[in-house]
């Protein structure tokens, strides 16, 4: 995400490297290339332009300190400009009303159906919510079908009416029965429309009518870039919507979308889509995603994934053991798992500040883990649980039995008792006192 953006305000602000101050010439030449950055981009001109010239402004209007550089200056006043243009904070969702009502919308293929078992998921298991989802694209029976299947995965009910080929209808039916089944929020899936076909757009304006959202979520596939803000303008001029959702971001995508939206239409980007899960959904953060962008990493966010699949009993059962050195492949291939639900590799890297851009030619697939979970598993439970009784003959047939070579085999044995010692060390406050002491200062 957002990778090429990268890159080329790294090289931009390269050109203030090694001056002493920030002066009319060096800060104009660095807006330039920032300008033609945010383009290529795909960002819309006029937010572009003003963009630059804020920050231009903000920039010479700035004393140097001695502490920092003027590349770091530019970097800084870059990051609270660029947080600013993408809404500047969170916002949250507008969960009032008995039932809250979500109404989903936006072109053919943006993704609103999986958006929508993803927001019931989200709502489900981090606000605790008991959604309902609606059926409403009477259109494409597929759509129906596919929310079918993802309310059956997620563990949320889905309301379709078959027979029917009136939305409206579907949407009251679907409100009646969540009032009496007790479901706090209705999400209202409906048919993609083009702009253009008045009688589609009319429709989706009488839905709305009908329903009398708290929320209407816009739904807008990031990949498509400078069109997707033209598109949401559009819809905004009709539905006057409260939100829009940028799907994709996990995809080959510019950023630019996700840096004019808000200034085009004034509505705040509420939710990312960052890949194919039903747990690939973020509340957007423009100022951690402005950080990302200029490379600094969003810490705060890894946090609080790690934390969404952390269970506080499990933790404290594992803390005993790694206490006693008990920490075994077992508990190894749990940890595993726990970090995969998390997300993607590659994306979870580029949270750590540094990290994304050492590995941006990088390739991290899904398969990362693949051959130590192949070894792990083809270890018998006797060997998971007792790692030192691992032999020269049990490696072999380890290696033999896991598709892969001896050499795997012994470099995860390695590394995994070197882990053991280190965890070791951490949870004895003694010995980390010990270590500190003799660090060299």
């Amino acid at each position: 995400m957002f990778e090429n953006l990268s890159d080329k305000l790294d090289r931009a602000f390269k050109v203030l490297k090694g001056q002493g101050t920030i002066t009319e010439i060096n800060v104009a030449e660095t807006m330039k290339e920032i300008r033609k950055a945010l383009l290529d981009a795909d960002v819309n001109y006029k937010t572009a332009k003003t963009f630059t010239d804020e920050v231009k402004q903000k920039a010479l209007g700035q004393n140097v300190l001695t502490a920092i550089s003027p590349g770091q200056l530019l970097t800084k006043i870059m990051n609270d400009e660029l947080a600013a243009l993408m809404g500047g904070s969170a916002a949250e969702l507008n969960l009032s009303g008995n039932p809250t009502i979500i109404l989903i919308a936006g072109l053919n293929g943006a993704g609103k159906t999986t958006f929508s078992g993803k927001l019931a998921n989200f709502l489900k298991t981090q606000r605790n919510k008991k959604p309902l989802l609606i059926a409403g694209d009477v259109y494409r029976p597929a759509a129906i079908d596919q929310l079918k299947v993802l309310g059956e995965q997620i563990g949320v009910p889905v309301y379709a009416n078959l027979e029917s080929k009136d939305p409206i209808a579907i949407a009251k039916e679907g409100i009646a029965l969540a009032k009496q089944q007790g479901n706090n929020v209705i999400i209202i899936d409906t048919a993609g429309r083009l702009s253009v076909d008045e009688a589609m757009m009319r429709e989706i304006e009488e839905v709305k009518a009908a329903t009398n959202p708290q929320e209407i979520l816009f739904v807008v596939d990031a990949m498509t870039g400078q069109d997707a803000v033209n598109t949401a303008k559009v819809f905004n001029d009709r539905l006057d919507f409260t939100g829009a959702v940028l799907t994709k971001l996990d995809g080959d995508t510019r950023g630019g979308a996700a840096l004019s939206i808000k200034s085009v239409v004034d509505k705040p980007i509420k939710f990312i889509g960052t890949g194919e899960k039903m747990e690939a959904l973020d509340v957007f953060h423009p100022d951690r995603m402005a950080s990302r962008i200029l490379g600094m990493g969003d810490v705060i966010s890894l946090v609080e994934r790690a934390q969404q699949q952390f269970d506080e009993k499990e933790a404290a059962e594992l803390q005993k053991k790694i206490r006693k050195n008990k920490f075994d492949f077992n508990d190894f291939y749990s940890q595993i798992q726990q970090i995969k639900k998390m997300g993607n590799m590659k994306d979870l890297m580029g949270m750590i500040p540094g990290v994304g851009k050492m590995m941006k030619d990088v390739e991290v697939g899904d398969d990362a883990f693949k051959n130590i979970e192949a070894i792990i598993q083809s270890m018998t439970p006797f060997e998971k649980e007792n790692p030192d009784a691992i032999n020269q003959s049990r490696r072999n047939r380890i290696a033999k039995g896991s598709g892969t070579n001896l050499q795997e085999v012994n470099r995860l044995l390695k590394q995994f008792e070197d882990m053991r010692k280190v965890m070791k060390q951490m949870s004895n406050p003694a010995a980390m006192a010990n270590m500190m002491r003799r660090m060299p200062r």
